[in-house]
């Protein structure tokens, strides 16, 4: 890979990296302020221009954080210390965020929770894994919905699943999901793949949590990715 081959190549990359960050998070933050109407009366083509930067933003704004991930090892927990959060808030905050891509292609975006306690666990590294798997449901599915579950799975743990129903994945597809450098059609040298670098560092996140990310998927039916994470209840402790 003679793009990112040496120390001083890879430094360069994140660094630039790093300098996308703050006009992407600018970006976001004006956009949703537009589309509030904080600024004005907003028309339905504009929310819906306005639907399609948000989306453009937030998923460059993902690829920069998953390559700022990779270049430091992938699978670091931001926040070392568990505390205490509400997976249903959890949920809801991601289905908000991609919210305005959903409604750009006409997909709903549906949050199932049957949980209704406050749990202790690392809240930053699971909002990252739910996000990451909605954009990629989301960048799938033309019609029908995306959704996202968390149910009780025995008296300590929670099961999180998205599903999409998207076109699917074909066997072979999967040998290389969670590649983020993959063959390239046009060009000798592998390409970084978004798809496969997010789906990576979920999958690496969730080991640093004691968890396993599975996939279920077939043609025309769609895709779903699920995993278990142990979460104690928080016995009434504050909300961190």
């Amino acid at each position: 890979m003679r793009g990112l081959s040496g120390d001083g190549a890879l430094d360069l990359v994140v660094e630039m990296v790093h300098d996308l960050r703050s006009p992407l998070t600018s970006i976001l933050w004006l956009t949703e302020t537009l589309m509030r109407g904080d600024s004005g009366v907003v028309n339905d083509q504009q929310r819906r221009q306005l639907g399609l930067v948000y989306g453009a933003a937030l998923s460059l704004s993902g690829i920069t954080n998953d390559v700022i991930e990779l270049a430091e090892g992938g699978g670091s927990l931001l926040d070392v210390e568990p505390t205490a959060f509400s997976s249903g808030e959890v949920l809801e905050s991601v289905a908000n965020m991609v919210r305005p891509i959903a409604e750009e292609k006409r997909v709903e975006v549906r949050t199932v929770v049957a949980d209704d306690g406050r749990r202790i666990g690392h809240r930053s590294a699971l909002s990252r894994i739910l996000l990451n798997l909605t954009t990629n449901a989301l960048k799938f599915t033309d019609h029908g919905y995306v959704e996202m579950t968390a149910m009780p799975a025995g008296a300590r743990a929670l099961a999180f699943s998205v599903r999409d129903t998207g076109r699917g994945m074909a066997p072979a597809a999967l040998e290389t999901l969670y590649q983020p450098f993959r063959p390239s059609a046009t060009r000798d040298e592998p390409v970084l793949c978004g798809t496969g670098l997010g789906l990576g560092i979920c999958r690496t996140l969730l080991r640093a949590m004691g968890s396993t990310l599975e996939v279920e998927t077939r043609p025309e039916w769609g895709t779903r990715f699920h995993f278990e994470l142990e979460l104690p209840s928080a016995n009434g402790l504050r909300p961190a």
